[in-house]
């Protein structure tokens, strides 16, 4: 089992299990009403954002998701948050998602690092077989992040999820494999050589 409070760090970043207390911080990086487009919740709204919080923590409870809080290690600072959810042991696959930073950590290497540390605890600590991770099919760059760390996209979900403002959305699915992870590490993950992960079982 994937313990829910588990953490997660390369040289850069720091995941750690989200808690309330995390909403202090993220209200002021969450005011940028355009980070929100293409999300499920309006963050810049703080009734929106401790409902998010909120669920996050209960569906954690509820063993449906990890959600982490995402730490820039130089300065301390938070800078987001995202989630391990969709989690089949059986088919040994799980989701990245539920992601957001904060618009002055975008473009900094901290969303690269997380993505990093996500993949490699998916493929090298647990074995598994399959990540996957859907975004609206509207989200240009969303989509072409997710091609520059060696994602393949798959098929898009014609309304597929619920948005704000009555829209339905579409969701393209992009994954990676386990025998696509050496290659995608040692060429385009190549720069990063630190990873650790702190769990039940290794404390």
């Amino acid at each position: 089992m994937i313990s829910p409070q588990l953490i997660l760090e390369t040289d850069k970043v720091l995941l750690r299990p989200l808690q309330h207390l995390d909403i202090a911080s993220f209200t002021p990086i969450a005011k940028d009403a355009s980070l929100w487009k293409y999300f499920t919740f309006f963050l810049d709204n703080p009734e929106e954002l401790q409902r998010w919080v909120e669920i996050a923590i209960q569906e954690r409870e509820e063993g449906k998701r990890i959600p982490f809080t995402i730490i820039e290690k130089a300065s301390g600072a938070i800078c987001g948050s995202s989630s391990f959810g969709g989690i089949s042991y059986f088919d040994k696959r799980i989701e990245i998602g539920w992601s957001w930073l904060g618009r002055q950590y975008q473009g900094t290497g901290i969303n690269f690092h997380a993505k990093f540390s996500l993949l490699t605890y998916a493929f090298e600590v647990l074995q598994w077989e399959r990540v996957e991770i859907k975004t609206d099919d509207l989200n240009e760059r969303a989509k072409q992040g997710l091609r520059k760390i060696g994602a393949k996209e798959e098929a898009v979900l014609r309304s597929h999820m619920q948005m704000p403002l009555n829209r339905r959305r579409d969701s393209v699915y992009f994954s990676i494999l386990k025998n696509e992870w050496p290659a995608i590490r040692n060429s385009i993950f190549k720069e990063i050589t630190s990873f650790r992960f702190l769990d039940n079982e290794n404390r």
